[in-house]
């Protein structure tokens, strides 16, 4: 059955990470200073999450759809580049579209660059990247999980076995938070999903209780049933 509830689904923050996707670019020439460049791409589309949620008999994964992301969003959005989600490792910014981050929509997904900046934030994440211990991004962003106009469902069967596979495609994104380095795994379990929700939103707002609730919204959204 589906979820009759009228209440206008609100907002629930969530993160995607892209593995093996970020690298520093090359430098122009054999005599040129090192890069301090730093690319890849935080938004991969049409690409299944590692499992998010999983119990006795369905594994819950998630995508983003090429339409959830535009040009417009991007460049509406206060972008902040950080590490492991943490804006005070604030590394470059788009502002409005304007500042020290760049990003291009492609078939792939979306596309950063920045400067490293000269700063001890900026010199460990360059250091990370070159040494390959931070190679994967991902990004924050706020959606309306359970408005089916918003986000879709798909069931899948696995063959002689009762365990489903569903994937909640992500077809429109209210605003995006952060892109950020990582070496996290793509979705930590819900309850460290829950705490890190908690800590970031309690830096922002000292608002806990709301993210709770968009927590067991996202709990209640995959356990719907078609």
């Amino acid at each position: 059955m589906h979820n009759n509830n009228t209440t206008t689904p609100q907002p629930v923050t969530r993160t995607l990470h892209a593995p093996a996707t970020v690298h520093l670019r090359q430098a122009a020439g054999p005599d040129a200073p090192e890069s301090r460049t730093i690319e890849g791409y935080a938004i991969l589309f049409n690409t299944p999450s590692a499992v998010m949620y999983r119990d006795s008999d369905q594994e819950v994964r998630e995508q983003i759809a090429p339409e959830a992301v535009t040009q417009q969003l991007l460049d509406s959005s206060d972008i902040k580049m950080t590490m492991n989600h943490d804006f005070s490792t604030l590394l470059a910014r788009s502002k409005q579209g304007q500042g020290t981050l760049s990003y291009n929509i492609d078939t792939r997904g979306v596309h950063f660059s920045f400067e490293a900046p000269r700063t001890d934030d900026g010199d460990r994440a360059l250091e990370l990247v070159r040494r390959g211990d931070i190679d994967g991004c991902s990004f924050m962003f706020t959606c309306r999980y359970s408005d089916p106009t918003c986000v879709t469902r798909t069931v899948t069967y696995d063959s002689g076995s009762d365990m489903s596979q569903v994937l909640y495609t992500i077809r429109s994104i209210n605003s995006i938070h952060d892109f950020t380095l990582t070496p996290m795994p793509a979705y930590p379990d819900t309850q460290v999903s829950a705490r890190q929700l908690r800590e970031m939103t309690s830096r922002a707002t000292h608002d806990s209780q709301r993210v709770d609730g968009q927590v067991r919204e996202m709990r209640q959204a995959a356990h719907i049933t078609l």
